[in-house]
């Protein structure tokens, strides 16, 4: 079978039959792929434990009719156990995952933004950012907008996102798409503080110094939108964000 090499990030793993692994890859390359890992469950695998979840790897797959293979695996980042070590970035690493594997649908379409963004997302979590730590769910927020925003999903903090109409404006709306003047307006609209908007337009562009002292209120409210957000333009939602600590 043609072979071909990658580098990848480990999405989620599914048993199949009694030894083997079917593991689900964002590559650099080419997009989302599907493939087998054969004897990874056996206790002698040499490679089973780099094909684990939030792994960064470098792999050399061969091509199949619906699936491709595993042939070598090595490991670029394991970002798995230090994330384990710790509740929140665990879970905001899981959401991360997910949110890659339903915005990157189709299988062998490159995604190399969305790629990028994951991995540097990961890398963040564990490492950092570049002005410094923030909370994991700070940094999950920052990921879930830009990558929604690379998928064509992207809000609007200043102007109206109905008529475009020059902001600041008081509300947010996550149907309309962010933030709308008070004559496009819907009912139940979020009225933010002016903070948590200049907290969530830092976040869509990664501008990391300009959060570096928001109170613990402004940023518990700019998760809430952001999570609404996601949730509304994300087929039936986001199942990990119910664990996120916020």
């Amino acid at each position: 079978m043609p072979t071909y090499r990658d580098q990848a990030v480990v999405l989620r793993t599914h048993k199949l039959g009694e030894a083997d692994r079917i593991i689900t890859l964002l590559t650099r390359a080419h997009g989302k792929v599907r493939a087998v890992a054969r004897g990874v469950r056996r206790t002698g695998s040499k490679f089973g434990a780099r094909l684990e979840p939030f792994s960064h790897v470098d792999l050399q797959l061969a091509t199949g009719r619906s699936l491709h293979y595993v042939d070598q695996v090595e490991t670029v980042q394991a970002y798995g156990a230090r994330l384990a070590a710790d509740y929140p970035s665990w879970t905001a690493g899981e959401a991360m995952v997910e949110t890659a594997d339903k915005l990157v649908g189709e299988e062998h379409q490159p995604a190399l933004q969305q790629y990028r963004l994951l991995v540097g997302a990961l890398a963040v979590l564990v490492r950092g950012t570049s002005d410094g730590p923030r909370p994991a769910a700070m940094v999950l927020d920052s990921y879930l907008l830009r990558s929604m925003a690379v998928a064509g999903y992207a809000p609007t903090f200043t102007d109206c996102a109905s008529c475009g109409a020059p902001g600041p404006h008081t509300a947010f709306s996550p149907a309309v798409g962010g933030v709308v003047c008070r004559f496009c307006r819907p009912p139940a609209s979020a009225h933010p503080q002016p903070a948590t908007l200049d907290l969530l337009s830092a976040l869509l562009v990664g501008d990391w110094p300009a959060t570096s002292a928001v109170e613990a209120t402004v940023q518990r409210e700019a998760s809430g939108l952001t999570a609404a957000f996601v949730n509304w333009h994300m087929e039936r939602g986001l199942r990990s964000l119910s664990l996120v600590e916020r």
